[in-house]
């Protein structure tokens, strides 16, 4: 199991824990091919090795929680590849077996997140950074609850609801959550001072801030100057601790599918993060080991 001494939730009660950083990014540095609408499962299905080699790569930069591998792992997806319901489950099981290997070698304390991507993830067409799928509430729930139930058989630390763009998946999550009692942690992904969906912030975190269930609370890959608005927003609804962990900055375009990057890269004014309630501070998509190991110098002292 990972050698985390207690629940995450409790770490979080003291003090600020750095998350790890953009899986995608630290494979294709690795020479991993993630071409073909599966992104990073396409690894865990045929290179696991380099997977388990990402997640040391983060533990040996000082991350703290490390994110397994399942973004984009979905029954429905890994179906029309052909992959049977239990070879799924089995894929999600080992995401959250590479990451605790990795976290069991490391000489520090790391807590393991399963993570739970989006609906739209699963489509790999950008739909995550639009949301409103045109699926109800409990289609979503009956989308999520599977893939959930699986990761949780495999006994991670916790959940990362991650890159939500939309208060209706968020209901469809939190559900889930009061079903299975498991602990999570929820990000939305935002632009312009609201969800990707349009969604007021209030609203979006307005949401979950009464679930006994979610840990913490707040926003990821997003463009890092949306980072403090939000926070100050989810602030404003809730006294849980809040997350922190943006992308660069880049904008992805899914029709070429590439991202864009900044002209110039955006500040990370993390102490401000830090006095608005953030802390889970990492990053997302293109931030790779040596920003996260920068990261960590800056928040942990």
């Amino acid at each position: 199991m990972p050698r985390a001494s207690g629940p995450l939730s409790e770490a979080l009660g003291r003090r600020v824990v750095l998350l790890d950083g953009g899986l995608s990014n630290q494979l294709t540095a690795q020479g991993c091919d993630l071409s073909g609408g599966l992104w990073s499962g396409r690894v865990l299905i045929e290179r696991p090795e380099q997977v388990l080699a990402a997640h040391t790569a983060y533990v040996g930069a000082g991350a703290e929680v490390l994110i397994t591998a399942s973004y984009q792992v979905g029954y429905e997806a890994l179906a029309a590849r052909g992959h049977d319901r239990a070879e799924t489950s089995a894929l999600l099981r080992r995401s959250v077996d590479l990451a605790a290997r990795a976290a069991e070698a490391a000489g520090h304390e790391v807590w393991v997140a399963a993570s739970v991507g989006p609906y739209g993830a699963v489509l790999a067409d950008g739909s995550e950074y639009r949301g409103r799928y045109g699926l109800s509430v409990r289609e979503l729930v009956a989308f999520h609850q599977p893939r959930i139930e699986a990761l949780l058989d495999a006994g991670p630390d916790v959940l990362a609801l991650e890159t939500i763009p939309d208060p209706d998946e968020a209901e469809a999550l939190l559900t889930v959550l009061a079903r299975t009692g498991a602990q999570a942690w929820l990000g939305y992904t935002v632009a312009g001072g609201r969800t990707r969906s349009g969604a007021p912030l209030a609203e979006a975190f307005a949401l979950a801030a009464q679930s006994p269930q979610v840990i913490a609370l707040g926003v990821n890959c997003c463009d890092p100057q949306e980072v403090l608005p939000a926070l100050d927003a989810a602030a404003a609804t809730t006294a849980k601790p809040l997350l922190a962990y943006p992308n660069d900055g880049s904008v992805w375009d899914s029709a070429a599918g590439t991202w864009h990057a900044p002209a110039t890269e955006a500040p990370w004014p993390t102490g401000a993060w830090r006095r608005a309630g953030a802390r889970l501070i990492g990053g997302c998509c293109r931030i790779g080991p040596a920003r996260i190991a920068e990261l960590g110098a800056d928040v942990l002292g």
